[in-house]
């Protein structure tokens, strides 16, 4: 899972799963798109989000890789 801040006065934090985000838009406002059609205001610009996913994934790689 990944923390994200929903966009706001408070900027609430939650988590997602990477693998539900279909697509990411940032125009003004980064948009998270979730494959079941969900969209989600957030606080991270639309790279930040992908920074994110992309360290979540290397970290599960890594962990696969000490597992073998």
């Amino acid at each position: 899972m990944i923390r994200l801040h929903r966009l706001g006065s408070s900027y609430e934090p939650f988590h997602v799963n990477p693998d539900l985000i279909a697509t990411i838009d940032g125009h003004p406002d980064a948009v998270v798109t979730l494959t079941n059609g969900t969209k989600i205001v957030v606080a991270e610009t639309p790279d930040e989000v992908v920074a994110a996913v992309r360290r979540w994934r290397v970290d599960i790689m890594a962990d696969a890789m000490r597992s073998t």
